[in-house]
């Protein structure tokens, strides 16, 4: 069972060791993390994607709900968040190659972002279902490098924004 963690935090130096340092202590699975300053440098937004069942999952939102520099931890369900991750990749694509390569990254609406005599640099935003999809199309090619950023979200409307003074 996976959850995404949504945590709004203090900008404070070491607050990610700290967090990240819970779950190393406590032996949980992070299957991705993903931090930055929010609109108020005051904070910072942390998305936290882990694994296990049920009790484990309970004891982790627990657990980092009593950290010191946590103001604010949401779960959020993909029901009623938006959910998306970002992928680079590049990709060894010759002249001959380059135009099929480019036609796969349409039909996604990746965008090609660099372009050189034998690669090709794309970048993809989507549900991690479309960046997956994406890359199994790209199976036939030789990627060269690939960067993932992990999931990142907000909860839909703004019923449940949370206000500091």
């Amino acid at each position: 069972m996976q959850r995404v963690f949504s945590l709004l935090v203090d900008n404070n130096p070491g607050v990610l060791s700290r967090i990240s340092g819970l779950f190393s202590r406590r032996g949980y699975n992070v299957d991705s993390i993903t931090s930055g300053v929010t609109a108020d440098p005051r904070f910072t937004r942390i998305t936290i994607v882990a694994s296990g069942d049920e009790l484990i999952l309970s004891q982790i939102e627990k657990q980092v709900r009593k950290l010191e520099d946590v103001r604010e931890i949401k779960v959020l369900n993909p029901e009623f968040s938006v959910l998306r991750e970002f992928v680079m990749v590049k990709i060894r694509a010759n002249a001959e190659k380059r135009a099929e390569v480019i036609s796969v990254a349409d039909i996604f609406r990746a965008k090609i972002v660099d372009v050189e005599k034998e690669s090709l640099m794309i970048e993809l935003t989507g549900n991690q279902t479309k960046v997956d999809a994406f890359l199994k199309l790209l199976d036939g090619y030789e990627i060269l490098e690939l960067a993932r950023t992990g999931l990142t979200g907000l909860s839909r409307g703004s019923k449940d924004v949370t206000y500091f003074d």
